[in-house]
């Protein structure tokens, strides 16, 4: 519709077609979302069963690096046309990013827990005796 020269959007909020074919809550959101959660908690897990504490201590800030670095990954692969797809989404990149806070918060809040470390300070003491 055109008004004075001026384009007005037949529907609020929405500028051209890219929002029609790219909504928010779009199955592939979900993937996305599924897949940053699963693979921080998967490299985070792989990240506390190595020997260096260093690495054991940072298992959460490496679990979440590893999984946006697969996020941008796909994203970058979408951008040059690797998949089929609409091409590279900045709400798919919110999607994972939103999976892999969700992830940290759930390591978080398990790491912390009373029985987490009881198992971690057993059999690692030195006995005196």
């Amino acid at each position: 519709m055109q008004t004075a020269g001026f384009r007005v959007p037949v529907c609020p909020g929405v500028s051209n077609g890219t929002e029609r074919r790219d909504p928010w809550l779009a199955p592939d959101k979900v993937y996305h979302f599924l897949f940053c959660f699963s693979l921080t908690i998967f490299f985070s897990t792989l990240a506390t069963l190595i020997r260096y504490p260093f690495l054991r201590r940072h298992s959460i800030g490496l679990g979440s690096i590893g999984s946006l670095l697969a996020g941008a990954a796909k994203e970058a692969a979408d951008a040059l046309g690797y998949f089929r797809s609409a091409g590279a989404s900045l709400k798919d990149v919110v999607a994972d990013v939103i999976g892999v806070l969700v992830a940290c918060l759930v390591l978080t809040v398990f790491s912390c827990s009373p029985r987490a470390d009881l198992e971690i300070g057993q059999g690692r003491g030195i006995s005196l005796v």
